[in-house]
């Protein structure tokens, strides 16, 4: 079969799918898969549990091969002449739902060309258009050179445990990508690091704070309530003042949320809180110290607070962000989330965060790394996926390093392949991944799919 007549049949299957595909889709945004408590069989909660069992279901459905990593992962695969593996990797848990959302997040919204939903780009929908893709190479009936296995993750957005599990009992695939990340090519990721700074005790009018859903999560939602009288104080553009009860009042911050590693164009709402507790001068002075480390930390997102700004050759400048904040045991705690490029280690990002929390007589305690990696962006199968997608597009992009962190670090040869598109116009009511209203083009799910299906094609045509 020469090309143009590949991308016929590609065409012509897409046609035919199309409608299918979304209602999967939306079958899949349906179940709120966001990792709770473990159960027998399911390690990372019910939801998620249910989630695994619902794509494994479409799988089955078409005619594909499916296996249950026990709970903690599974895949679908057609064998092909080789055992050697051309794999993709998607995930099915999502992060919380967060607020500000104008529809059900756990329900699927058509709008415009547009659907919207929690997990629709970061990792439902990209899970959906590896299974159909897959799907096409079943219909063709034609043996494959290499096995295509398309594995379905459980614990990307929490730790990624489920990865790990995987690979210390089924072999490493020749060749991997994930479709989660942007276009074209993100052949290398940035470090990362966190950790959480806690406060000194503290006394005083401080009774409770609290923001954030996920320490990856620029919040878009934070609240304190403190002891005073709400009549004097006033509303701001993104502050609301409500009387809490006697002699208590609730500040609460809206932000405008967005990934950890994309926080440009963010609006912290933990920052807004602090802003405003500190400008009114509502806590007491210990209080008060805690809150300017808070307003230190937050006022920048590039590290800077602490000396640990950077940037090298390879990835771009460092980010930092705080993810959540709580009170707990009369202490302030505040997580932070960095990706970090290879010209700083944890250990100096320690030493330094440190000595940043000891000024307002904090602590820092750090958490083990994920150090940076990158592949050399030149090898046959990285061409063939750029090549791909500019032929689609009629574009010319090249290969890029990323903040985001994905499942591509723990395989030996292996890349972020889309399918996000974040220099694409989009409409107010659509948000980006990890935030409100988290949507994507039907028209970008479609294209991308030819795309998988042209680039999985090309793939098992070159020398593993």
């Amino acid at each position: 079969m020469n090309d143009s007549q590949r991308i016929q049949k590609i065409d012509a299957f897409i046609e035919q799918n199309k409608d299918a595909l979304l209602r999967d889709l939306k079958t899949l945004v349906c179940i709120p898969s966001v990792q709770s408590a473990p159960e027998p069989g399911a390690p990372f909660g019910a939801d998620v549990r249910k989630a695994l069992d619902t794509a494994l279901d479409m799988a089955r459905g078409f005619g594909l091969e499916t296996h249950d990593c026990e709970g903690y992962m599974g895949y679908a695969q057609i064998t092909g002449k080789s055992e050697k593996q051309i794999a993709t990797i998607a995930h099915l848990d999502v992060v919380p739902e967060g607020n500000g959302w104008d529809s059900n997040p756990f329900d699927l919204v058509e709008r415009d060309g547009y659907v919207i939903g929690r997990g629709t780009a970061d990792d439902k929908g990209p899970a959906v258009l590896t299974l159909y893709a897959a799907k096409f190479f079943k219909e063709q009936g034609e043996e494959l050179p290499y096995t295509l296995r398309i594995l379905l993750g459980c614990a990307e957005e929490t730790g990624m445990e489920d990865v790990d599990y995987y690979l210390s009992r089924y072999p490493q695939p020749a060749f991997c990508f994930t479709p989660d990340g942007e276009f074209p090519v993100g052949y290398g990721e940035k470090g990362h690091y966190g950790g959480t700074f806690t406060s000194a005790a503290l006394t005083g009018n401080l009774v409770r704070m609290e923001g954030g859903v996920a320490t990856n999560v620029v919040p878009d939602r934070a609240f304190a309530i403190v002891k005073a009288d709400a009549a004097g104080l006033a509303d701001t553009d993104r502050v609301k003042v409500t009387q809490e009860g006697e002699g208590l009042v609730r500040i609460t911050g809206y932000g405008k949320g967005g990934h950890a590693s994309l926080p440009e164009g963010t609006v912290n709402a933990i920052a807004l809180v602090v802003d405003y507790l500190l400008d009114h001068d509502l806590c007491s002075e210990e209080e008060n110290t805690a809150l300017r480390m808070e307003r230190e930390l937050l006022r920048v997102t590039d590290g800077s607070f602490a000396g640990i700004d950077c940037e090298d050759k390879v990835f771009t400048p460092l980010t930092c962000i705080g993810g959540t904040v709580e009170t707990r045991d009369g202490r302030l705690c505040q997580t932070i989330d960095i990706r970090y490029p290879t010209c700083i280690t944890a250990d100096e990002m320690c030493e330094k965060l440190s000595a940043f929390a000891a000024r307002f007589g904090a602590s820092f305690a750090g958490e083990k790394p994920a150090v940076p990696f990158y592949i050399e962006p030149d090898s046959p199968a990285i061409r063939t996926l750029i090549d791909t997608y500019n032929e689609v597009t009629g574009q010319n992009k090249k290969p890029f390093t990323m903040g985001g962190g994905t499942y591509a670090r723990h395989f030996e040869n292996a890349v972020s392949f889309g399918m996000e598109e974040p220099q694409e116009p989009m409409p107010a009511f659509v948000g980006a991944m990890h935030g409100a209203n988290e949507g994507v083009p039907v028209a970008r799910l479609l294209q991308s799919l030819k795309i998988y299906i042209l680039a999985l094609s090309r793939l098992m045509e070159l020398e593993f």
